[in-house]
């Protein structure tokens, strides 16, 4: 599966399965699941979101290469499940440290969703870090979703298009 990076030159992401990995709340010693898988139309972040042993988030993400310089958001197009998720932004390869958030809300239907980075916000574990300033669009390294809602059991958020916006 391929997602076009809008007004970028010949620039294409591969957004294959194989190039997200997941970060779930078991690093820190949860037992909630997670992974993306892909069919031909769609990339699928799915699994199991539990509260136990402190935990209740799940997160695939994927490291970009392309120049983001000039960009100034992302459009999604998303169907979920009814519960709110994340896209997130980091501005580095590191595994831990500061990520930009902006949570959405699914409703089952087929939703497109502009998000502008002026909108994300900088957070480090959940906490907001209003010291680490907006994206920069040149230094995004990193995408990726991240569910942690406070409900236990399953979720489903297939994602049918990534692209930025210029």
């Amino acid at each position: 599966m391929t997602f076009y990076l809008t007004g970028v030159s010949v620039i294409m992401l591969s957004m294959s399965a194989g190039s997200w990995y997941a970060v779930n709340d078991g690093v820190m010693g949860g037992v909630s699941s997670g992974e993306m898988t892909a069919t031909d139309k769609q990339l699928l972040f799915h699994g199991e979101l539990s509260l136990q042993n402190n935990g209740g988030f799940a997160s695939v993400r994927r490291p970009i290469n392309e120049d983001m310089t000039g960009s100034i958001g992302v459009r999604l197009t998303v169907k979920g499940d009814g519960r709110k998720y994340q896209f997130r932004l980091r501005q580095d390869r590191n595994f831990d440290g500061v990520a930009w958030r902006h949570v959405f809300s699914t409703d089952g239907s087929t939703q497109v969703l502009e998000l502008k980075y002026a909108d994300f916000e900088p957070v480090f574990r959940g906490r907001i870090v209003r010291s680490a300033g907006p994206v920069v669009a040149g230094q995004i390294t990193q995408i990726g979703f991240m569910i942690a809602d406070k409900t236990e059991g399953a979720f489903n958020l297939s994602v049918l298009g990534i692209e930025v916006l210029r």
